[in-house]
This record gives C-alpha cells, structure tokens and sequence, in this order.
C-alpha cells in the first residue's frame, strides 16, 4: 500500500513538472537567452573589452565632432546671413527712393525749374550713399542690361520686340537685382528682346518656299 501511495505522489510531481514546461515556453527561451548572453559577457577576454571601449569612444567623439561642425556652420551662417531679413526689406527704401525721383521728373509744372533740379541732385546723393552702404555689407547690385536672361537672376516680366539684339536679352530693367554675398537677395525684373513677327513671318515663308522647290 505504502508503495502504490508513493508512486502516485511521485506521478503527480512529474505531471506538475511537464505542465510548467508545456504552461511557460517563453520563460524557458529567455532564461536560455539570458544565460548565453551573460556567457559570452564572460567569455570575452581583457583585449576584447578593451577593443570594445575604443570602439565606443571612437563613435562617441565621432558623434562630438559631427555636433561641433554642425554647431560651427550654424554660427557662420547666423553671422554671415543674420540680417537676409532685415537687408531685405530695406530694399524698399531704394525703390520708393527711384519711383520719387521719376515722379517728380516727370511732373510738368517742375521741369526745368531750380527747384527740381535741386532736389534731383539731393536724391542722387541719398542713393548714391545708400548703395555705398550696401555694397560694404556685401550687397550688390545685380548688372543685368544687355546681359542673356540669367533664370538664376533675373525674372522676366515682358518681351519687347527688338531686332538688334539677340532673342533672350535683357533691354530693360524694371527693378533692381540685388544679391548678398553668394545669396540672391531678390531677382532683377527685367524685360527681354524678341524677333519682330514681320520679320519671324517672312523667315518662316522662305523656309516654306526653300522646301517646296
């Protein structure tokens, strides 16, 4: 009896013991993971962990480096470019400054008088002054009059017919272009030449006649 009793207690441990191992898989896996990840910790050696060092602090002063360019472009900038905004907007001061004086010359009751000739002269001076001031903070007109239109630039606002020149060239300029060391402040708007249609016409026609013959 006493043997029939101790093999039913020693059937029920092992059904207990398979039921924990069917029960939880995934504990086992990460125990067996666990042991071999501290094993290979174990296994390596002191010339190993000191290669490994050296890796990590090559990608750490890596990482600094990167940073500090990074850090360094960003403070050039800031100082190169810091007033793009501000040099800008003061633009306006020069077209407002060009469409006074266009206006004032054109005004019939004032031409020819001292008045006008005075004040044209004092307007010459203030712009003059101004772009001496720009020029020394590096913005610079952009020279576009008989220049190839340049999309980089100039914008085109119209196209004037005009044989002279070569088709694409700038013959008029509508405001001016200004650029900010190697930066394009804003862009010419210009006007460039285009072949007559007369004359677009008749080179069409003798091409026309050239094949039919």
């Amino acid at each position: 009896m006493e043997k029939e009793q101790k093999e039913d207690i020693q059937n029920e441990n092992l059904a207990e013991e398979e039921n924990e191992q069917t029960n939880h898989p995934q504990d086992r896996s990460d125990d067996h993971k666990d042991k071999k990840e501290e094993e290979s910790k174990k296994e390596l050696t002191p010339e190993e962990k000191i290669l490994e060092l050296e890796d990590k602090l090559a990608r750490a002063f890596a990482e600094m480096e990167n940073q500090r360019r990074r850090f360094e472009k960003e403070k050039n900038d800031a100082f190169e470019y810091g007033g793009f905004s501000f040099a800008k907007e003061a633009l306006s001061l020069i077209d407002n400054l060009e469409r006074s004086k266009n206006i004032l010359e054109n005004d019939e009751k004032l031409k020819g008088t001292d008045a006008l000739k005075k004040t044209i002269e004092h307007f010459d001076i203030i712009y003059k002054d101004l772009i001496s001031i720009f020029s020394k903070n590096d913005i610079k007109q952009i020279d576009s009059l008989n220049k190839k239109l340049d999309p980089n630039l100039h914008q085109a606002m119209m196209e004037i017919e005009d044989d002279s020149k070569e088709p694409g060239t700038i013959i008029q300029e509508i405001q001016k272009g200004f650029t900010i060391k190697d930066r394009l402040l804003r862009p010419s708007l210009v006007g460039v030449s285009k072949k007559t249609k007369e004359k677009t016409t008749k080179t069409h026609e003798t091409k026309e006649n050239l094949e039919t013959k």
